[in-house]
């Protein structure tokens, strides 16, 4: 009887200490309450615009600078190509994984394969020279040029024959392969949202850097065109977004980019001797899906 009694005892100490103990017991937090040591990766599309640009060509036996120059992105809109594993660097595209050093900041790397594509149909002012010697496709443009208005479209009526006197862009693509360090709050309330493992909605803002490796597509004088990536100049960028994350793990972020790109090496044809340079401004407005979890 005692020894029950005993049992009893201890049952009823236990169910008592288990019921202080679980008043005491905070609500468990939230997976969103915390960034720390999270990893997330996306995907995405993106639109651009371009300031006017002075793009400068030289090479043997011709040196000129087309003024203010105007260009433009080449969308595709939606299409299959974004999720098509062997199509998937056709389109406009974002790539970037990061990492959070702490709650609201993290640290990134990533790609904008932009499209930078110079109108063909416009009319620009063109200052150097052209002298090349007998025999070459592109002497029908030896001349002086001193601000001298150039129809690009009516110099572009002989491109079947291989002797356009100028094509540009970066079209595979213009790509600023860069690093970001990103900062980013929980705004939920203020939408009257309390479970945020359910939706959370946060504003994300960021700057960075990085180095442009374009693959340019360009033809100058009739010369054969440049067909490789290269290394071409540098960039800066700020951001700032919105991101959506549902059921702790999926989001997709809206991003408003501007920054600077300054290609001082771009390469142009098959000759070595010959390149083109040019500075910029640019806005980029990007939509991406992607997920968060810890390591």
């Amino acid at each position: 009887m005692l020894f029950k009694l005993r049992i009893l005892a201890v049952i009823l100490l236990g169910t008592l200490t288990n019921n202080l103990f679980a008043q005491d017991t905070p609500n468990p937090e939230k997976y969103t309450a915390h960034n720390k040591g999270k990893f997330y990766i996306f995907w995405g599309g993106n639109r651009e615009n371009y300031t006017q640009s002075d793009i400068h060509f030289k090479g043997a036996n011709y040196d000129f600078t087309v003024a203010n120059a105007i260009a433009d992105d080449k969308p595709m809109g939606w299409h299959a190509d974004y999720i098509n594993p062997g199509k998937m660097t056709i389109p406009q595209t974002n790539f970037r994984m990061g990492y959070f050093i702490n709650d609201h900041y993290n640290i990134s790397i990533g790609v904008d394969h932009m499209k930078y594509v110079m109108r063909q149909d416009q009319i620009a002012n063109v200052t150097g020279y052209v002298n090349l010697p007998s025999g070459e496709l592109g002497t029908m443009y030896n001349d002086t040029y001193n601000n001298t208005p150039v129809n690009f479209i009516d110099h572009y009526t002989d491109y079947d024959n291989g002797t356009p006197f100028l094509t540009f862009e970066h079209t595979d693509g213009l790509n600023y392969v860069n690093s970001e360090i990103s900062r980013v709050d929980d705004f939920s309330k203020l939408f009257g949202i309390t479970n945020t493992d359910k939706i959370q909605i946060n504003l994300t803002e960021g700057v960075g850097g990085g180095l442009l490796y374009p693959k340019t597509n360009a033809k100058v004088l009739g010369k054969d065109r440049h067909d490789d990536f290269h290394v071409s100049g540098y960039g800066l960028a700020a951001k700032i977004g919105i991101n959506i994350t549902f059921f702790k793990h999926y989001f997709i972020q809206g991003e408003l980019k501007g920054g600077y790109i300054n290609m001082n090496d771009i390469r142009t044809t098959a000759l070595t001797d010959d390149s083109a340079s040019q500075h910029f401004m640019f806005t980029q407005r990007i939509i991406s899906f992607g997920g968060i979890f810890y390591l």
